[in-house]
């Protein structure tokens, strides 16, 4: 059960609102932004931030939203684990891509960008202090300084976010098996998902 109380958009600020548009979503679509709403200008500011990640996106939507899904396995976000981006879909991300992510080093259908991303997001999410010149050594094979600061924005936004997003355990609008019994450790590989736009 959601650890505070989601609001609902006729209660949200007038600015968030014209902002995020929430009549127009469902309530898993309105996600954390129905807790967020109860301080509307901070809410504004990370609607903004959130949004131009997504605006302003020069990565492949299908390399950003696997990050997004490993992130969210180290997380152990359940209902980022449960969410499948539309966008993210029809530019290739299946079931089958996302079972790769259960080991992404020996995965066969993943570039070697992607594997990239994924490990720099691995060490951002669970031994940050870890990356190094090395690392940055790395990423340059693959992305430019542009893109690698856009990678790295997103993977904090995942990584801080997503774990905000755990601790207020929004599970009751997930599929079953995203309503395991705390402490159980799931992943976002093998289950079923939720489509939202």
């Amino acid at each position: 059960m959601t650890r505070i109380t989601k609001l609902e958009p006729e209660d949200w600020d007038e600015g968030l609102r014209a902002l995020t548009q929430p009549d127009t979503a469902t309530p898993l679509e309105q996600g954390l932004m129905r807790m967020f709403a109860h301080t509307p200008g901070i809410a504004r500011g990370l609607a903004a931030f959130g949004g131009s990640l997504k605006m302003h996106r020069t990565l492949p939507r299908r390399l950003v939203e696997l990050v997004r899904l490993r992130v969210a396995f180290h997380n152990q976000c359940r209902s980022c684990m449960a969410i499948r981006y539309t966008d993210a879909v029809n530019a290739g991300v299946t079931e089958d891509l996302v079972c790769e992510l259960a080991d992404p080093p020996s995965a066969e259908n993943l570039t070697d960008a992607e594997q990239s991303a994924l490990g720099f997001a691995d060490r951002f999410a669970t031994d940050h202090l870890a990356i190094d010149d090395a690392a940055f050594d790395g990423l340059r094979e693959h992305f430019t300084e542009p893109e690698i600061m856009e990678l790295a924005m997103n993977v904090a936004f995942f990584v801080g976010f997503g774990r905000l997003a755990a601790t207020l355990d929004m599970t009751e609008e997930l599929p079953e098996a995203f309503q395991a019994p705390e402490g159980a450790v799931l992943t976002p590989w093998g289950e079923e998902s939720i489509a939202v736009r």
